[in-house]
């Protein structure tokens, strides 16, 4: 991302050390975080505490949306929605995919609006007021506080990545990969704990006490953020590309343009009664699909892109719609499988009863325990020179994700006569999940960078993201149509998709390599 910094990187310090430098007798030693700029501190805690909330919220929003309805259990408190399966996975879905859908426009205002400190402060303050708008009762605050909550996620996600890169001495430094992965375990933090505190507090107290309580925990990481922006690099605080007056001008009246199009066509969908849930969900999901289509194809007809540039957009979009199926499937963890865990296995393991929400602490601590384990065993299969390509692990996690699916296939029908299966069977699945993702996200955004054609180096990884954004809508749109994704036919077939997907993918892997060029 560019600069309006003159320079990068900071002075060389004084060969003598200066009269307060690491060369004078009395000079106190910088202070660092595990060997990294203190300012990682304050970006892994305020991204610790935002997973929190993020993930705490999310562990409640399938149980919520059901409790009381057709499909819940007969265990779950009163007081959620009531909502049917199908309209729950369709809301689940749309507010995930809008997540990684508003990461573009977050990533937009923080290198043309705000700066990327200014940006997060804004998008913690937006999560915040989204969780405490969750807390209070009525389905309307509900989904306003969804909303909110989604439009903070995506302004968040990717500014307070850049401020870690900001961090480094270019990247060239040494440290940059340790800082990320550092950084990378508070989100799997945050997000293994949220299940087991707010989904515990929510699911068996109080609904709306467990939402006020991931409000708190984006109020600790707000706190946090405010008080350690003093160790963070001074060009996070600065407008890389700022908007000139005619441009801002420009987008101001587009932009109310539309707001006032959009208030006009609802309000009279609402003043004549006929406003229902697909109003809105049917919009979101469309949205969801043509855009990252759109988004490919102006940059794949951008006729400033050199003949190798062109030539590597074609191999990329093999990732990306691979990609999108992968999603598509891993991310109904958080619905269907989630579903499927509250109402149709037994609420205990060996005697000791536990809430579902806790099956979401399951893949952060699967990918914390894991992770390590893989890379390991990429570099132990490079100094052999067996690693696999980067197509080849591609292809296997979308057939892990496959697998997973045909995994589900077997509690599906032990839990058909109404027997409540045994929580291991999701805990199997989760684990062959996490696998997959562990092939596939990494390496996603590892090709996504490599890929990437000049003019578009700072919006591409905006791009990968748009892959979740595709799957998830179109989850949410055979949900909105009336499909039972719960149904053993319909898994079989997704998890037949996925598996032929990697199965192409490994087949067609010399197009593929030769359409990379010289990535590898």
């Amino acid at each position: 991302m560019a600069s309006s910094l003159t320079k990068d990187s900071p002075d060389p310090p004084d060969p003598t050390g200066g009269p307060h430098g690491p060369g004078h007798p009395g000079a106190t030693p910088e202070k660092t975080f595990f060997g990294h700029p203190r300012g990682l501190a304050t970006l892994f805690m305020t991204e610790m505490w935002e997973r929190f909330s993020f993930y705490g919220m999310r562990a409640l929003l399938t149980i919520y949306l059901l409790s009381g309805g057709p499909d819940a259990s007969k265990g779950l408190q009163e007081g959620g929605l009531g909502l049917t399966l199908a309209t729950t996975t369709a809301i689940y879905s749309i507010y995930l995919s809008m997540v990684y859908l508003l990461a573009m426009p977050g990533g937009w205002l923080g290198d043309r609006v705000w700066g990327p400190r200014k940006t997060v402060t804004i998008a913690a303050c937006t999560i915040m007021v989204g969780h405490l708008t969750l807390a209070l009762p009525g389905s309307g605050t509900f989904f306003a506080g969804l909303a909110l909550v989604a439009l903070g996620s995506g302004l968040l996600k990717s500014n307070i990545s850049t401020m870690v890169g900001h961090l480094y001495d270019g990247p060239n430094d040494p440290r940059r990969d340790g800082g990320f992965t550092i950084f990378y375990m508070g989100i799997n933090i945050g997000a293994f704990f949220a299940p087991l505190i707010i989904g515990t507090v929510g699911e068996k107290y109080s609904w709306h006490l467990g939402f006020a309580l991931a409000a708190v925990g984006m109020g600790i990481g707000l706190i946090v953020f405010l008080l350690g922006t003093k160790h963070l690099a001074p060009r996070s605080s600065h407008v890389p590309t700022p908007l000139s007056r005619e441009e801002r001008a420009s987008w101001l009246t587009k932009g109310l343009t539309w707001l006032l199009i959009g208030s006009v066509f609802y309000g009279v969908v609402v003043f004549t009664g006929n406003f229902t849930l697909n109003w809105a969900m049917v919009p979101l999901t469309l949205a969801g699909i043509v855009i990252p289509a759109g988004v490919l194809i102006r940059i794949k007809r951008d006729k400033d892109l050199s003949a190798a540039e062109q030539t590597k957009m074609s191999g990329y979009i093999w990732f990306f719609v691979a990609a999108a199926v992968f999603w598509m499937i891993y991310d109904q963890g958080g619905s269907t499988i989630q579903a499927f865990g509250t109402t149709k296995a037994a609420g205990e393991v060996f005697g000791i009863g536990f809430p579902t929400s806790w099956y979401q602490s399951l893949n952060p601590v699967f990918i914390m325990a894991l992770a390590p384990v893989i890379a390991w065993l990429w570099l132990w299969l490079n100094r052999r020179g067996k690693e696999p390509s980067t197509v080849v692990k591609f292809a296997a996690g979308l057939a892990f994700v496959g697998v997973s699916f045909f995994f589900f296939l077997i509690p599906l029908v032990l839990a058909a006569d109404g027997t409540l299966v045994s929580p291991v069977w999701l805990v199997g699945i989760y684990l062959i999940q996490t696998v997959g993702e562990l092939c596939v996200s990494p390496v996603g955004l590892s090709v996504t960078t490599k890929m990437a054609p000049t003019k578009y180096a700072s919006r591409m990884m905006g791009v990968w993201f748009l892959a979740v954004t595709a799957g998830d809508s179109v989850t949410g749109m055979l949900s909105i149509a009336g499909v039972d994704l719960s149904r053993t036919g319909v898994v079989a077939l997704e998890a037949a998709l996925a598996t032929l997907a990697g199965f192409a993918i490994f087949m067609y892997r010399k197009k593929v390599r030769a359409l990379m060029g010289d990535v590898r």
